[in-house]
């Protein structure tokens, strides 16, 4: 068991890139840091260690998120045997890859929807309204959730995760909505780049991951430890001045809503004459 005493950061989707990262942000400031991961138990272990190694404090579990009651379980066993949760991070994402409509399972397009959206509701129904009550008497709740560009932009062949991502970001709102007034703060992270991020984009990529990165060069791929100096940023915001939606990338990519422009507004591609 913990220090009672030190304010509890969970973290949902806890890999080696977003969540790991930022469960060594907050263990860094006195947090105990609750981590929890699908598979991979060895590399939980060490991500543990390696809190435990830079002096702060950390414990994990191997959670499916997809099953029912699983989520509930684990915000109820860290609230009676750590402590209140101050900070959570839902950080689970819904990828199944590029698949095209008729590729695409009834029970693969639900698997996302499940890991992309439907924890998401499920964490917030067993955890905001207990921040809520904590808030009329002391420090605001929180709630990180990390997104993707599909939040906002559809692609093809992303029918799953686009579905999962853009329910995410409209669920983020009904709850800001909800709970922002009640002091819990809620706060949508679009992650509008690729993270340098070994045991996600280096497993889809696999043996084509260190060349990726080099063609994207030394700044053109989000960094998981930089990145999380913005979640730990916006845990710290004072209720007069919250951020709900942040979008992030590398300096040397477009945004979202500018990417593949059509030539006649590409100022970008336009030579000087």
């Amino acid at each position: 068991m913990s220090d009672s005493r030190k304010p509890v950061c969970l973290v949902i989707g806890a890999g080696a890139g977003i969540g790991g990262n930022v469960a060594l942000r907050f263990a860094s400031e006195g947090y105990h840091a609750v981590l929890a991961r699908r598979s991979d138990k060895a590399g939980l272990d060490r991500l543990i260690a390696q809190i435990k190694e830079s002096g702060g404090s950390a414990s994990g579990a191997i959670v499916d998120a997809s099953e029912d009651g699983s989520i509930e379980d684990l915000v109820a066993r860290t609230e009676a045997d750590i402590g209140p949760i101050d900070t959570a991070l839902y950080n689970l994402g819904a990828q199944i890859g590029n698949r095209a409509l008729s590729d695409t399972p009834h029970r693969t397009f639900e698997l996302g929807w499940r890991l992309g959206c439907f924890g998401l509701f499920r964490l917030a129904h067993v955890l905001l309204p207990t921040m809520a009550k904590r808030a009329k008497t002391g420090r605001h709740g929180t709630l990180l959730v990390t997104s993707a560009t599909a939040a906002v932009r559809g692609n093809a062949g992303q029918h799953s995760h686009a579905a999962a991502m853009g329910g995410r970001r409209m669920l983020c709102q009904t709850l800001n909505a909800e709970f922002g007034p009640q002091g819990v703060h809620v706060a949508h992270i679009v992650v509008d780049g690729s993270v340098n991020a070994p045991d996600t984009l280096g497993k889809l990529l696999g043996d084509r991951f260190e060349a990726y990165k080099a063609s994207k060069g030394e700044e053109g791929v989000i960094d998981p430890a930089a990145l999380a100096q913005t979640y730990w940023n916006l845990a710290q915001q004072p209720r007069n001045c919250w951020t709900h939606e942040i979008d992030v990338r590398p300096w040397t990519d477009v945004p979202w809503w500018n990417d593949n422009p059509p030539p006649a507004i590409n100022t970008s591609a336009r030579k000087p004459k």
